[in-house]
C-alpha cells in the first residue's frame, strides 16, 4: 500500500519537471527567434498571477458551478457523520459538507489545503452507495485533500495557463509581426517554421501532461482512501457501481471534470482520448492488488 502512494508520488515529482522542461524549451525558443525576454516575462508574470487569483478562488467556483449545496448533520445524517468518522481517523480537520441534487453518481473534493477543504456527493451517489462503499468514496475523496492535490492541480494549471500564452503571443507574432521578424535571425524560415510548430504543439502536450498528472491523483486518491478504511475492496466495489450507473452530470463544465472521481462529461471519442480520469477497470485492479497484500 505504501509503495503504491510512494511510486504515484514520483511519477507525479517526475510529470511536474517535464511540465517545467517543456516551459522552458517554448521560452528559449521564443527568446531565440525574436531577441527579446521582455514579451516573455510579462506573460509567465501574467499567468503567476492568474494561477494564484485560481488558487484562491478555485474552490467556490467548483462548488457554484457543480450547485453543491452546503448541509448540517441534522440534513443528512449519513453524509455527515460517513465524512466526520472518516476526519477523526485521519486526524484531519472536518471538511465543509454539501450535497448536489443531481441523478448522476458522483462526487468531488475541493480546498488549497485541509483546514479550507470541502467534500461533496451528488444524490444520485447517496441512492446506489452501502455504507461501506460510501465510505471508500469519502475515503477517496479525502485524500485528495490530505494529498493536497488541489493545490497541485492549480500548479499544473497554471504552468498549462502559461504555456499557451506564451505559444499564442508566439503565433501571433508570428503572422502580424513580420517586419520584427525580418529584423532577427536574418529571416531565417527554418527557425520561424520550428517556432510555429513548437507553439502549435506545447499547449497539446501541455495538456496531456495536465491529464496524465490528473490521472496519477486519482490512483494516489484511491490508495489513500484504501489504506484509511483498510477496505479496498469496498472503494473498487463503488468504482464498479459508477462504472455500471454512471451518466453525464446535468450541469457539466470541463474546467472542473478532473475534480469528480468519475467522468462527469457526456462520453465521445475527444473525452476518451483527453479523459482526465484513468479507466475504472485499472483502478479496481489497482484496488484488488492492494487488498491482497494486507
Amino acid at each position: 500500500m505504501y509503495r503504491a502512494i510512494a511510486r504515484n508520488k514520483r511519477n507525479t515529482v517526475f510529470i511536474i519537471l517535464l511540465f517545467l522542461v517543456l516551459i522552458g524549451a517554448l521560452g528559449w525558443l521564443f527568446s531565440v527567434i525574436y531577441n527579446s525576454w521582455a514579451i516573455l516575462a510579462w506573460v509567465a508574470i501574467g499567468a503567476i498571477v492568474y494561477a494564484v487569483f485560481q488558487y484562491f478562488m478555485a474552490s467556490s467556483q467548483a462548488l457554484s458551478m457543480s450547485g453543491a449545496v452546503p448541509i448540517t448533520k441534522a440534513d443528512n445524517p449519513r453524509l455527515w457523520n460517513v465524512v466526520e468518522n472518516l476526519s477523526i481517523t485521519t486526524g484531519t480537520p472536518m471538511p465543509a459538507v454539501y450535497i448536489i441534487n443531481d441523478p448522476a453518481p458522483n462526487a468531488f473534493a475541493t480546498g488549497r489545503d485541509p483546514q479550507h477543504a470541502s467534500v461533496a456527493a451528488t444524490t444520485g451517489l447517496l441512492d446506489i452507495m452501502n455504507d461501506a462503499e460510501l465510505e471508500g468514496v469519502m475515503a477517496h475523496e479525502l485524500g485528495h485533500v490530505r494529498n493536497y492535490d488541489i493545490r497541485l492541480s492549480m500548479i499544473v494549471f497554471g504552468l498549462t495557463v502559461a504555456i499557451g500564452l506564451i505559444a499564442d503571443i508566439f503565433v501571433r507574432m508570428a503572422f502580424f509581426g513580420g517586419n520584427n521578424r525580418n529584423n532577427n535571425n536574418g529571416g531565417n524560415p527554418f527557425v520561424l517554421v520550428a517556432g510555429l510548430i513548437a507553439a502549435i504543439i506545447a499547449p497539446l502536450v501541455a495538456t496531456l501532461v495536465q491529464l496524465a498528472v490528473s490521472r496519477q491523483r486519482e490512483y494516489l486518491a484511491d490508495a489513500t482512501g484504501a489504506m484509511t478504511t483498510r477496505h479496498p475492496d469496498a472503494l473498487a466495489s463503488a468504482l464498479l457501481k459508477l462504472q455500471d450507473y454512471g451518466q453525464p452530470m446535468r450541469r457539466q463544465n470541463s474546467s472542473m471534470a478532473h475534480l469528480w472521481i468519475a467522468e462527469p462529461l457526456k462520453p465521445s471519442l475527444m473525452s476518451r482520448l483527453f479523459s482526465t480520469h484513468p479507466p475504472i477497470p485499472e483502478r479496481v485492479d489497482r484496488l484488488e492488488k492492494m487488498g491482497s497484500t494486507f
